[in-house]
C-alpha cells in the first residue's frame, strides 16, 4: 500500500514545534488540550527538556515555520510531567494566540492497539545539521519491546530531532500519532543501527491530570506529577 506522506506532512506540519533550551534543542508535538483549551500540552523527549526541568531554565518553544518569533516559557510558567522509563514528558503551558495551534488534534493511537512488525512509519524534527528546517524521515517497525511498550524501528534519527513524533497512517485508522522519537542506536561507526521510539501512555495520563486541575478551578497546579 502506498502512502501519500507528502499529503500526510502537510497535515501534520503545525502540530510539531522545535523546543530550545539553554543546554540544546529537540522536537516536540501538539498531543493535547485541556477541555476548554485554556492549557495545552506539547510531548517531547525527557532528554530534550530534563536539564532545564530540573535547574528550572527557561524554554523556547518554536513554531514549524519560524514564522512567528517563539513563546518564551520560564518555569514559573510552565509544568511538565516526566516518564524516566519512557523518557517521555509533557509540557503544559496555557495555550498562546499568537503560535496558531492547529483546532483539531492529530490523534494518538491507543497504546492497547500496537502496529505489527512490517508497518511503515514516518517521523518528523529538527536535526541539528538544519536547525531551522522541519524535516521527514520514514521507516517501518522492526519490532516491539511489549514490556516497554516500545517500538524499535528500521530508520535513523540525527540530534535535534529527539522529542519528534512518530506518525501512522491508513484508509481505516487515519493519521495518527503513535509515540515520540528517543534515541537512535548502532552497534558500531560502521554498522546500522536502530531507532527507538516510545509508545506514550504519559500523554494519556497527563490528558487526565490537567483536566481535573481545571475542574478544580486550578489556574495553574500547585505541585508537579510524581515522575514515573
Amino acid at each position: 500500500m502506498h502512502t501519500d506522506w507528502d499529503k500526510i506532512v502537510e497535515k501534520v506540519n503545525s502540530s510539531v514545534v522545535k523546543i530550545e533550551t539553554p543546554d540544546g534543542s529537540g522536537t516536540g508535538f501538539l498531543m493535547l488540550f485541556s477541555e476548554e483549551k485554556a492549557w495545552c500540552g506539547i510531548a517531547t523527549a525527557l532528554h530534550v527538556v530534563q536539564e532545564a526541568d530540573e535547574w528550572q531554565k527557561p524554554i523556547k518553544i518554536h513554531p514549524y515555520d519560524f514564522s512567528k518569533p517563539p513563546l518564551f516559557l520560564p518555569d514559573s510558567e510552565r509544568i511538565i510531567f516526566t516518564s524516566w522509563k519512557t523518557d517521555s514528558a509533557v509540557i503544559f503551558f496555557p495555550t498562546p494566540s499568537d503560535l496558531k495551534f492547529p483546532e483539531n488534534l492529530i490523534p494518538l493511537r491507543p497504546i492497547n492497539s500496537p502496529l505489527p512488525v512490517g508497518a511503515e512509519l514516518g517521523w518528523m524534527g529538527f536535526p541539528f545539521l538544519e536547525p531551522f528546517d522541519i524535516c521527514f524521515f520514514s521507516g517501518i517497525v522492526s519490532g516491539r519491546k511489549e514490556a516497554r511498550n516500545t517500538y524499535m524501528i528500521d530508520g535513523v534519527a540525527v540530534k535535534g530531532v529527539s522529542g519528534g513524533p512518530v506518525i501512522f497512517s491508513s484508509p481505516t485508522d487515519g493519521t495518527q500519532f503513535i509515540g515520540v522519537i528517543s534515541s537512535y542506536r548502532a552497534g558500531g561507526e560502521q554498522l546500522p543501527g536502530l531507532l527507538y521510539a516510545y509508545m506514550s501512555l504519559i500523554c494519556i495520563l497527563s490528558f487526565l491530570q490537567l483536566n481535573q486541575w481545571m475542574k478544580q478551578g486550578r489556574k495553574r497546579p500547585k505541585k508537579k506529577p510524581e515522575k514515573n
